[in-house]
């Protein structure tokens, strides 16, 4: 191996055997790990250059990890890990309205930076996520139909490409837009400039249904959001919870239906709006109230802890009582294959494409219906899994008009061409080949919803 690129490298260096190692290759996905024959800790973007000469030299492909959060097609022993979770540095610069933020940084520690300027990042559900990840795939944050695709609020990007060039992208680069919308397919990103909104309250919470209100709720949600305005974000996620003595005596054993509710404006304006799903009838949870945004978390109120998961979704043109119905029969209290159903309103801003082309699609879609199971030991078999969510896919084929590459979860050995086509727009998948060939001829960051190029 020619090892000459990692004279200088600063930050730590695991093989397998090495202490250290295992710790390294964790993330919050159990399911899959990566097993690579060099672990690469970036201290800093020059580290993370180092380790991309390192693999050019040696002809070898490159996996990426901060919190491990979108890991699906992990690296065995033939490929480098870079590992970016040290590159942690947040700095805000409120006059602009702009942060800026390294590849490790997590999303609440980036909520709580702007939040003493009262400003608020187009941040996901879920402060553990890792900001670069989340926004390479897009970005559906909990205010998405007010204010769009986080990947449409880049103002720069650093990344390191397969020549091992570290770079700066702006709008109108041509690769800036490619970046955006792509996950990892054209290099490391080592830091992003990232536009925050005014936006230091919100009215939220959760509104929960046992199952006997379900239907009528999700009716009643469904009227909700036909004529929602942009500045309300809303989503339902249906869930059985096990007979557990943990857990919370209402949810125990219950199978339920939860609305989370995020509107930028008056309490009072958010209570009107919110009303006719009260009017359904009792909830067992009812935590809706202005809040600061640095506690937006709790809208969502995602799972903390690692665990083992696998997910697919529909991007849906409509949804319509028909929808509703085929979905429960599908996925509903009912279903063999215990899982968990998202369904997210969209509309609204994220329909705007900007003039930075960034490549995030279907744009028409009003709604995202995500599947949810649990995976690996202590979870149903992959089999299984996949089966029921072609079962479920096929239930909501009529209203499909796409999918969305960052809510695909696991299954590395399905993530093929065909998939990753999928989620783009057939002139924009072809547009991406082109330049995948001519910036990574040798598809050296392959470890995701691949693009091959051209």
């Amino acid at each position: 191996m020619n090892d000459i690129a990692l004279d200088t490298f600063t930050g730590p260096i695991f093989r397998p055997g090495d202490a250290g190692y295992d710790e390294e290759i964790s993330g919050f996905q159990t399911a899959y790990a990566h097993r690579p024959a060099l672990i690469a800790g970036a201290a800093d973007a020059e580290d993370v250059r180092l380790a991309v000469e390192y693999a050019a030299n040696n002809g070898l492909p490159v996996a990426v990890q901060a919190t491990g959060h979108g890991l699906s097609v992990a690296t065995g022993e033939d490929g480098v890990l870079i590992g970016t979770r040290r590159l942690d540095g947040v700095e805000i610069d409120p006059e602009a309205r702009v942060g800026r933020i390294g590849a490790g940084v997590r999303a609440g520690a980036l909520i709580e930076a702007a939040a003493a300027y009262g400003l608020a990042p187009l941040n996901g559900s879920s402060p553990s996520v890792g900001v670069v990840g989340y926004t390479l795939g897009g970005g559906v944050g909990i205010l998405a139909r007010q204010f769009g695709y986080a990947a449409d609020h880049v103002r720069a990007i650093e990344i390191v490409t397969a020549d091992a060039r570290l770079r700066r992208l702006e709008p109108g680069d041509e690769l800036f837009g490619a970046v955006l919308g792509t996950g990892g397919n054209f290099g490391v990103v080592t830091a992003l400039e990232l536009e925050l909104v005014p936006v230091a309250t919100v009215y939220g919470g959760q509104l929960i249904f046992d199952t006997p209100l379900i239907e009528e709720a999700l009716e009643a949600w469904r009227r909700l959001t036909a004529g929602a305005p942009d500045e309300l974000t809303s989503s339902v996620t249906m869930i059985g919870f096990p007979d557990l003595p943990q857990l919370p005596p209402p949810l125990r054993g219950r199978y339920v239906a939860s609305f989370r509710i995020a509107y930028n404006g008056p309490a009072e304006e958010g209570e009107r709006l919110v009303a006719p799903l009260r009017a359904v009838g009792d909830r067992i949870k009812d935590d809706l109230r202005s809040m600061p945004y640095s506690e937006s978390e709790t809208i969502h109120s995602d799972p903390a802890d690692p665990h083992a998961y696998a997910a697919t979704n529909a991007l849906l043109g409509d949804l319509t009582p028909d929808t509703l119905h085929a979905l429960l029969k599908a996925a509903g209290p009912d279903s063999p294959v215990p899982v968990v159903t998202d369904i997210r309103h969209l509309g609204g801003a994220l329909r705007k494409r900007g003039p930075a082309q960034v490549a995030v699609d279907h744009r028409d879609a009003e709604y995202i219906v995500r599947i949810i199971s649990g995976h690996g030991p202590g979870g149903d078999g992959p089999d299984e899994v996949r089966e029921r969510f072609a079962l479920i896919r096929q239930a909501l084929a009529p209203w499909t008009v796409g999918q969305n590459l960052n809510f695909i979860y696991g299954y590395g050995q399905d993530a093929d061409e065909a998939q990753t086509r999928g989620g783009y727009d057939p002139g924009t998948y072809e547009r991406l080949s082109v330049l995948k060939a001519a910036y990574d001829p040798q598809n050296r960051f392959r470890f995701n919803r691949n693009i091959r190029p051209a």
